[in-house]
């Protein structure tokens, strides 16, 4: 029993949360109608045996839930349209044929609310939408159940209080809505991919939700070239996965062994590709899954076409410049015209990245390479105080012996 409802929940916990906060009009009620739902499943499944719609006896059930609060509630008349949904729902949709209408694209924008804190907001939406359970989501960010447990509640509590709508923007709001649920999915998906701290090296479980996150916002954003950008970069930077780490250490791009890329994913992640820049609307998500296919297309790493990928980082940073993206220029620029040239590229933003690992170790590799040992070896001491991952941790210290 406990699998079944876990594997729908995994499956269906977003379908089944938008459709509810789409009838009842409250996110936080939808979450509590739908946690009773499974409590009263777990209590009679046992006898009545596995419904053939296990979603749809759940939406039910949550949904009789709701009507009960609100037939109860002192404010009556004020959910009187509520009900009248709910009812409606009830009279219209037997538990085991019908299907649940897809309110997921606006589950996503209330996820993603600006209100929200970043933190909260990747929280939330592994949670509502992914089918992350609190601690699968508390080992992520290494925090303890029972203090992720409050964050979400807070998140939730305060969509209900301060009146979030559950909608999809429209106007200036929809393009900085949208930009917002991006970047929760690629700061997934990074979590994911690189793990910030411990001895996991790649968690693949958020990488994947990334992924289907991405599709889903493709199947309901169709129109919008930096959504297919942003689901073609994780798809190519994911196919990279398998050959990111060996013997415990991170593995650099140009010493991976490419024959373990995986050329589905590449081949995919190239055609989203193309077909998003064909719209003429080039933003960031897009530039960097071209670096990346850049990087895919290449037979070994002396064939890497590094100019052009110098070339569209200076794009990037005059369509979205940040200090990232400089220091990735830097990076391309070192191998692309030598490493003495891109250090001096760093020197601006040495006090600005003085806490940021991949500043030092970018900058250690650049004086390892001219044959400045005793400063590249300063450098790869600060980068390592300010590594958590015990895979980063290996791989530095093996570079800093060569």
């Amino acid at each position: 029993m406990h699998t079944a409802i876990d594997y729908t929940l995994r499956q269906d916990r977003g379908r089944l949360i938008a459709a509810l906060t789409a009838a009842i009009g409250d996110f936080e009620l939808a979450e509590e109608c739908l946690q009773d739902a499974i409590e009263a499943a777990l209590e009679k499944w046992p006898d009545v045996g596995i419904p053939k719609s296990r979603r749809g006896w759940l939406l039910q059930v949550a949904r009789r839930r709701a009507l009960d609060r609100f037939r109860r509630a002192k404010n009556l008349k004020e959910k009187s349209a509520q009900i009248a949904v709910l009812e409606q729902a009830e009279a219209d949709a037997p538990a085991d044929t019908h299907d649940i209408p897809d309110h997921r694209l606006r589950l996503i924008f209330t996820c993603c609310h600006p209100a929200l804190d970043e933190k909260s907001r990747v929280a939330l939406t592994l949670r509502t939408l992914g089918g992350l359970t609190t601690e699968e989501i508390a080992r992520a960010y290494l925090d303890k159940p029972a203090t992720m447990g409050q964050r979400l509640a807070r998140a939730r509590s305060k969509i209900s209080k301060a009146g979030i709508p559950f909608k999809i923007p429209d106007g200036d709001a929809l393009e900085e809505r949208i930009n917002s649920v991006l970047s929760v999915i690629y700061l997934v998906f990074n979590e994911g991919y690189a793990a910030s701290s411990g001895d996991t090296r790649i968690r693949i479980d958020l990488c994947e939700e990334a992924i289907f996150l991405a599709r889903l916002m493709v199947q309901l954003c169709p129109d919008a070239p930096e959504v297919a950008g942003l689901l073609a970069l994780i798809l190519l930077t994911h196919s990279r996965s398998k050959a990111r780490y060996r013997d415990g250490a991170y593995v650099p791009l140009d010493e991976q062994d490419r024959n373990l890329w995986d050329q589905k994913r590449i081949a995919e992640g190239q055609s989203i590709l193309e077909a998003a820049m064909k719209r003429g609307q080039v933003g960031p998500y897009q530039l960097q899954a071209a670096i990346t296919a850049l990087h895919c297309e290449a037979a070994n790493a002396e064939q890497t076409d590094w100019p052009q990928i110098a070339a569209l980082y200076r794009l990037m940073e005059q369509i979205a410049p940040s200090d990232i993206v400089r220091l990735n220029l830097a990076v391309a620029v070192s191998y692309a015209e030598g490493a003495e040239p891109a250090l001096e590229m760093l020197k601006p933003l040495a006090q600005r990245l003085e806490n940021y690992q991949p500043f030092h170790a970018a900058r250690a590799d650049m004086l390892r390479r001219l044959g400045r040992r005793g400063e590249a070896k300063q450098s790869y001491k600060r980068a390592l105080a300010l590594t958590n991952a015990n895979s980063d941790k290996i791989f530095l210290l093996r570079q800093m012996q060569k």
